[in-house]
C-alpha cells in the first residue's frame, strides 16, 4: 500500500531535493524545447543555494513554497504568490510547479496545484494564473484537466543565454 501524500510548507532542509527536482524535471519536460546545452548546464548545487535563500527569506510577494512528500521523500514543489504581471496584480500566481519525473502521473502535481489554489484563495485572491512553456503539451494537458484556461496572453522571457516563449493559463477560484 502506498503511503499518503503530504503537502506542506518547504523547509530549508528541503532545498537540495527541491533543486534536484527542479533540474531533473526541466531536463525531462523541456528536452527539445530548450537548447540541450542549457539543460545540461543546470546545476543542482547552484539551484539548491538559491532555494535555501528563497525558503529562508521569502520574497515580499510570496505566499509560500510547498512540497509534496511521501515516505519522507520530497516528490514535487510549487512556489506561489501575488501576481507579478501588470494585468494580474490583483491575482494570485503559481510561479512554478514541478514534480520529480519519476512521480509524474501519480497525483503529486494535482495535490500541489490544489494546495496552491487553496493558499491563493486564503490570501484573498479570486483568480490565479501561471505561465507554460510553449510546446510543453504534457503540462498544458494537465492544467486543462484542472480547469486552467488559456487566456491568450503570451510573453518572451529572456534569460542568460536562452529565451523562453510562454503562454498564460488562468483560473477563477472559489472563495
Amino acid at each position: 500500500m502506498t503511503a499518503p501524500l503530504e503537502v506542506r510548507d518547504a523547509r530549508v532542509e528541503d532545498a537540495d531535493a527541491v533543486a534536484s527536482i527542479h533540474v531533473r524535471s526541466w531536463r525531462a519536460a523541456y528536452r527539445g524545447l530548450i537548447d540541450q546545452e542549457v539543460l545540461d548546464s543546470l546545476s543542482i548545487p547552484e539551484r539548491a543555494a538559491n532555494w535555501r535563500r528563497f525558503i529562508a527569506e521569502p520574497l515580499p510577494t510570496s505566499l509560500g513554497i510547498l512540497v509534496a512528500v511521501r515516505d519522507g521523500a520530497v516528490l514535487g514543489w510549487a512556489s506561489l504568490g501575488s501576481g507579478r504581471d501588470v494585468d494580474g496584480v490583483d491575482d494570485g500566481e503559481v510561479y512554478g510547479i514541478y514534480a520529480d519525473p519519476d512521480a509524474w502521473s501519480t497525483g503529486v502535481g494535482r495535490a500541489l496545484l490544489t494546495a496552491a489554489e487553496e493558499r491563493i484563495v486564503d490570501a484573498g485572491h479570486t483568480r490565479a494564473y501561471l505561465w507554460v512553456l510553449d510546446g510543453n503539451d504534457r503540462a498544458d494537458a494537465f492544467y486543462a484537466r484542472q480547469s486552467w484556461e488559456l487566456d491568450g496572453a503570451t510573453k518572451i522571457d529572456e534569460r542568460a543565454g536562452f529565451t523562453l516563449r510562454e503562454h498564460r493559463r488562468m483560473k477563477m477560484l472559489a472563495r
